[in-house]
């Protein structure tokens, strides 16, 4: 066999969210449409979410979760500057707004964050292989930081930094949500140096935000893989996008929400879920990854699913000369 072009780490998020998530996600990953999961620990339905992946050997990491549901520190639970009034995550958007006004204390950031990987090891018997934010928060000012030492200090490896080329070129996407994914971009760019500093590693590139939800086809995602082979995001040394050289094995990771839909009175974090787990995105995106069409194009295209465990194991070393550069190894060398 050839040597992969690229190495695809398709990641199922939010597993443990809902029964129903569960059952689409590991529907994904027997069909071998996605190849990493990240688990939300407080999610309703983690505890059979962590059986789930362990019975089948499932590569599993940690969704942090700041921004939806409960903590899992019962302490934090009322009074924290993490929680509003009722006693849940201040949710998506105003996670950034009381951040923003200088009102989340760090410390209380730090003791969830390590209260949730040790939920994680204790539900699933072992340290996640990696580690990431659910709805980007492991990248925001003050945040990143915390949740940098956080992986430092358990050897956790492994995190995603969202930034995806092409973004700006979607024409598709309303500008509400573009103003949002321009800002995640501006954070985890913000991020790399502090992510660096502290030894931990990325994909080469990151792909998901322009394919979600109902934005998900196979031609979308065909167009987002051929993207980034093309013209890859140079994040390990702080630059934008640079061209790939030929004898490149690029190293990708693809965000995917598959599962079917949530019932209004079924999962979330605590508090019931959401209205896009309730919606029919998250099946279209099940549907999508599954259809053969899609696999055969990886399959022609010589793209290797894989995992972070995967590229653990590998240990690949992958050394690229640069134009007035000397050769370097790259993010995942071990």
């Amino acid at each position: 066999m050839p040597q992969p072009r690229v190495r695809l780490i398709v990641t199922g998020d939010d597993f443990g969210y809902c029964l129903r998530r569960n059952r689409g996600i590991m529907e994904c990953f027997n069909a071998r449409a996605i190849s990493n999961v990240s688990l939300l620990v407080n999610g309703t339905a983690a505890k059979e979410a962590a059986i789930s992946a362990v019975r089948n050997k499932v590569p599993l990491g940690l969704h942090a979760n700041l921004s939806e549901g409960l903590p899992v520190c019962h302490q934090l639970r009322m009074g924290s500057s993490l929680v509003n009034k009722d006693g849940f995550f201040h949710g998506k958007m105003g996670i950034r707004e009381v951040l923003k006004s200088g009102h989340i204390n760090l410390s209380e950031v730090d003791q969830e964050l390590r209260g949730q990987v040790d939920l994680f090891c204790e539900l699933t018997g072992h340290l996640p292989h990696h580690m990431d934010g659910h709805q980007h928060v492991h990248v925001l000012p003050g945040i990143r930081d915390i949740f940098a030492q956080v992986l430092s200090d358990y050897g956790i490896k492994y995190t995603r930094v969202p930034i995806e080329p092409g973004l700006r070129d979607c024409d598709w996407i309303g500008q509400q949500l573009m103003d949002f994914y321009l800002q995640v971009e501006k954070d985890a760019f913000n991020s790399i140096d502090v992510f660096k500093q502290h030894g931990i590693r990325w994909a080469d590139i990151y792909i998901g935000l322009t394919t979600m939800g109902k934005n998900m086809s196979v031609s979308n995602i065909q167009r987002v893989i051929e993207n980034a082979i093309a013209t890859r995001a140079d994040t390990s040394c702080g630059k934008r996008f640079q061209p790939l050289q030929d004898d490149t094995i690029l190293t990708m990771e693809l965000m995917v929400h598959p599962g079917y839909s949530s019932f209004p009175e079924e999962g979330g974090c605590g508090e019931g879920p959401d209205e896009f787990s309730m919606s029919a995105d998250r099946f279209l995106e099940l549907q999508t990854l599954k259809e053969s069409k899609l696999l055969k194009y990886y399959e022609d295209k010589n793209i290797q699913l894989c995992s972070f465990k995967d590229i653990k194991e590998i240990g690949s070393e992958k050394i690229i000369q640069r134009e007035g550069d000397e050769h370097r190894l790259e993010a995942f060398s071990d």
